[in-house]
């Protein structure tokens, strides 16, 4: 079984950096993941479980 590649896409706020992932993932027939959203996710449930 072939292995699909995985794409990041790196750079600064506002740079449009979702918007070009989302038509990629699209195109490409991949799944868009939000790592920022992740991140925030997680950093918020350690901050109010006082971790």
């Amino acid at each position: 079984m072939r292995k699909k590649m995985v794409i990041t896409i790196d750079g600064p706020a506002g740079a449009g950096k979702s918007t070009v992932s989302k038509i990629v993932a699209k195109r490409l027939g991949y799944i868009y993941l939000d790592t920022g959203a992740l991140y925030r996710a997680l950093a918020y449930k350690a901050l109010k479980d006082k971790i």
